[in-house]
This record gives C-alpha cells, sequence and structure tokens, in this order.
C-alpha cells in the first residue's frame, strides 16, 4: 500500500454519528477513505439515538451549536423513533428528529445533489431546493376527542367539530425564513447556471402559498435576479426546483429512486450566512441490511452519499481532495464495481454475486481509486 503524506485540515470539522447500517459503514469510510490521507480535528457528536435519548437529546442540540461555531457538519444518517423505536430502545420518549431539532437551529435551505441519469428521459441534474424549516416538521398536532371548537390564539375560529371529533394540525412559517430561502434558491441556480423553478399551491393556500412565498421569491427575483438571470443567458440545462418543507422531503426521494437509488443521493444544507453548511445522506440508517449485519450476513450497501456527504463538506476546507474523493465514487462504479442495488439496475433481477460488492468491498475499491488519484503520476 502506497503511505501518503497526510494532508493537514487546520479548521475544525464537526462530526454527527448515527445509527444502524449507516454507522457501519460511516466508520469504514473515515478509516479507509479519510484519516489515511489527512489530518483533521474532529468535534465529535454521538447522534446515535442511545446516546440522544441518554443525554435528554442535548447532544443533538450542543451538536448544532458547535456547527455554528466551525461551519462545517458532517452528519451520519439517524434514527427517528416511533412508537416501535421507541420499545425497541426503551426510550424515555420518542424525540423528535434530529435532523428537524438541527434544521430549525440552523434556519437552513436543503439542497440535493443527484447523480444522472437512469431514467431515460431525466437527461439533466435536478437540484432539489427544500425550505427545511417550519410546515409540518415543527407543527402542533392534537387528536380532537369529541365535539368542539378548535380556534388558534388569535382567536380564528378554525373549524367546528361534531360527532366522534378528527384532528387538528397548525403551522407556522417566517417570513425572514422564506426570504433567506428565496435568496440561497436563486443564488444556488445562478452559480449553476440552470431555470430556477417555485411550486407552491396557491389557487388553494392563497396566504400562505401566495403572500408568504410565490410574492416573496418574485419580489426577490425582480429585486436582485432577473438582470443576473437575463445577462447569463440561462434557458436550458438541468434546474433548481424550490420546494416548502413537506414536498422537498417527498420529491427528492422520489428524484433520487428515478435517477437509480437512494444511495446516490446527498444532502447540502446551507445557512443564511452563507459559510455555514451541514451535509448528510439522503437515505435512513437502512435497517434491514442492518438486522442482516447483525447476524452475521454479508450485505452490500450503497455507501456512495454518505461518502459525498465527507466530500461535500470537507470541500470548504480543500477542494482538491474532495474532487478525487468523488472522481474515485464515480470512477469506481463506471469502471464496473458497485454495491447490488446499481447492479441491478444494470443487469436486472438475475444479477449474480460476481457482478456486485458488498458494502466494505466497495468502500475498498473506492479507496484503492482515491490513491490512484492522489499519487503525483495520477490526474483528476
Amino acid at each position: 500500500m502506497e503511505a501518503f503524506d497526510k494532508i493537514k485540515v487546520t479548521n475544525p470539522i464537526v462530526e454527527m454519528d448515527g445509527d444502524e447500517m449507516t454507522r457501519v459503514f460511516w466508520t469504514w469510510i473515515k478509516d479507509k477513505l479519510i484519516f489515511p490521507f489527512l489530518e483533521l480535528d474532529i468535534k465529535y457528536f454521538d447522534l446515535g439515538i442511545l446516546n440522544r435519548d441518554a443525554t435528554n437529546d442535548r447532544v443533538t442540540i450542543e451538536s448544532t451549536e458547535a456547527t455554528l461555531k466551525y461551519n462545517v457538519a458532517i452528519k451520519c444518517a439517524t434514527i427517528t423513533p416511533d412508537e416501535t423505536r421507541v420499545k425497541e430502545f426503551n426510550l424515555k420518549q420518542m424525540w423528535r428528529s434530529p435532523n428537524g431539532t438541527i434544521r430549525n437551529i440552523l434556519n437552513e435551505n436543503l439542497f440535493c445533489r443527484n447523480v444522472p441519469r437512469l431514467v431515460p428521459g431525466w437527461t439533466m441534474p435536478i437540484c432539489i431546493g427544500r425550505h427545511a424549516f417550519g410546515d409540518q416538521y415543527r407543527a402542533t398536532d392534537a387528536i380532537i376527542e369529541g365535539p368542539g371548537k378548535l380556534k388558534l390564539v388569535f382567536e380564528w375560529e378554525v373549524y367546528k367539530f361534531t360527532g366522534a371529533g378528527g384532528i387538528a394540525l397548525s403551522m407556522y412559517k417566517m417570513e425572514e425564513s422564506i426570504c433567506a430561502f428565496a435568496e440561497a434558491s436563486m443564488n444556488t441556480a445562478y452559480q449553476k447556471k440552470w431555470p430556477f423553478y417555485l411550486s407552491a399551491k396557491n389557487t388553494i393556500l392563497k396566504k400562505y402559498d401566495v403572500i408568504l412565498f410565490k410574492d416573496i421569491f418574485q419580489e426577490a427575483y425582480e429585486a436582485h435576479w432577473r438582470s443576473r438571470y437575463e445577462a447569463a443567458g440561462i434557458c436550458e440545462g438541468g434546474y433548481v426546483w424550490a420546494c416548502k418543507n413537506y414536498d422537498g422531503d417527498v420529491q427528492s426521494d422520489f428524484l433520487a429512486q428515478g435517477f437509480g437509488s437512494l444511495g446516490l443521493m446527498t444532502f447540502i444544507l446551507v445557512c443564511r450566512d452563507g459559510k455555514t453548511i451541514e451535509a448528510e445522506a439522503a437515505h435512513g440508517t437502512v435497517t434491514h441490511h442492518y438486522r442482516l449485519h447483525q447476524k452475521g450476513g454479508e450485505t452490500s450497501t450503497n455507501s456512495i452519499a454518505s461518502i459525498f456527504v465527507w466530500s461535500r463538506g470537507l470541500a470548504h476546507r480543500l477542494l482538491d481532495f474532495t474532487e478525487k474523493l468523488e472522481a474515485s465514487c464515480v470512477g469506481t462504479v463506471e469502471s464496473g464495481k458497485m454495491t447490488k442495488d446499481l447492479a441491478l439496475l444494470i443487469h436486472g433481477p438475475k444479477v449474480t454475486r460476481s457482478q456486485y460488492l458488498n458494502t466494505e468491498e466497495f468502500i475498498d475499491a473506492v479507496a484503492d481509486e482515491l490513491r490512484v488519484r492522489l499519487s503525483s503520476r495520477a490526474k483528476l
């Protein structure tokens, strides 16, 4: 194995560890693709479900505060517990989504990087801008047991329940946050030189979606972006699609599957200050693979999104290494070495074991490619 002089990264990086199968190969990524080549000052926080429970979720808040301090965070996938998970881990309570907590503290906007293409008609990348603040993810919901009148604090009558009752949901947004989302979305499209779209249900939510989304976006475009877009001649290519919180969550998963696999998509969360970011994979903790791993079985879990979590976060510290790391992922797959989810797309349901790599074998193959690219003889 060729030895490399480690590249020293002077500014600290916040690392948020996670759960289940992603936690397993997260360690392999660090040990095989990061630590052999980089000397990092890592501020480590364990966001695994047991530690969140032990700290009453204080660790999530502390990791987010550290992100604001050091500007770059790299996050592993984590469990958002439901009733089944509460029983499985004997949790004190059903803790909120750590992603929701992080995003609301950072007041971030979220962008997804996709690897094109596996749906034939999608000939260019699609970037989802998700306003990852408020809406259903910080809503107050309540079961209505029996008849009664539901009111907001400002005394607007919402609905008069009759019979057996129902359910109610109260959501909110902040105008300042929407303005920041509009600027971040249009700036992303401008940098990529792609067309930009906003989706909103303005025919139904005439205040929520018109006054506090459509109008704000239109005003921002006219005031700051129209002249720049027209001068840049942006008219074709992929596109940036700005969505509200829930819409962005659903559409990003849909697009990831259309491009091939959730294992190919990474989220980049961007703060309004333009310098604070958090990178994380779009997928969850891959529980079904973890159950197999616990039994000693072989898994072939796609780690590309999690590798890109490290590369996108580290890109704010050292660009050359991260470009080579990402190119190594792409080069490995293009050479025919891939995990089972991608092999299925190429070879179909009759794919054989010789046509794909297991989880650790794939990371080893990327490491081999990375060493070649980092050597003095290689070019990116």
